[in-house]
């Protein structure tokens, strides 16, 4: 799972509008939400509210999650809110390397993705006075990007990025088999630096789902 915060533009009577990106690296599944701000809150609120629901209902859990190193993502553990809320869900918090965008590529294919085929075609068809407004837009563009358009990403074969997330999910037989010492898959995380989905587990709610954070 990578995360990216995503500057969109300014708003006439609003102010400067921030996009706190999300994308799973195996499906390219994508989660997306618009702040006024880019604060450690609202990346948490992201992942609360948008993401881990999404990974519950599939019975799937998150391992990793891969930012950058902005200041909304990284911070003393024993005291920022979104390392303490990984601490909380069980959730490993790596970073990209500083000054190499390239590692953290997914999600930034996914920022260009959004500016072609969304924020520029919409900004110029659609008056918006608010962030909610553009959030509803953005939603319908998700729920298209996600469940109707072929994906070429590698390794995708055009599937859309729903179909790919439901592929990727464990089969029953494999959630009951236990892993060994001579049957367990190796982590491809410690060279690529890239994400997996694995079982599920409970998650620990930090805030109340349902809450407004801009």
């Amino acid at each position: 799972m990578t995360v990216d915060t995503f500057f969109v533009g300014t708003l006439k009577g609003v102010g400067k509008i921030y996009l706190q990106s999300v994308i799973d690296c195996h499906s390219r599944y994508a989660w997306g939400r618009l702040y006024t701000s880019k604060l450690p809150v609202t990346a948490v609120h992201t992942l609360n509210n948008d993401v881990l629901p999404t990974f519950e209902a599939a019975g799937a859990r998150i391992d990793v999650v891969l930012p950058d190193n902005g200041r909304e993502f990284c911070g003393r553990p024993d005291k920022h809110p979104y390392e303490l809320f990984l601490q909380l869900e069980e959730i490993e918090h790596r970073t990209t390397k500083v000054k190499r965008p390239q590692s953290n590529g997914i999600v930034e294919r996914l920022h260009r993705t959004l500016l072609d085929e969304h924020f520029r075609g919409e900004g110029r068809r659609t008056w918006f006075e608010t962030v909610e407004e553009m959030q509803t837009v953005l939603d319908d563009f998700l729920v298209h990007y996600n469940t109707r358009r072929p994906h070429q990403g590698r390794n995708m074969n055009g599937r859309t990025p729903a179909q790919a997330f439901k592929d990727g999910l464990p089969k029953p037989e494999q959630k009951r088999r236990k892993p060994n010492a001579t049957n367990k898959p190796p982590d491809p995380l410690q060279k690529s630096g890239m994400c997996q989905v694995n079982t599920v587990s409970a998650h620990t709610i930090y805030i109340t789902r349902g809450d407004t954070i801009r």
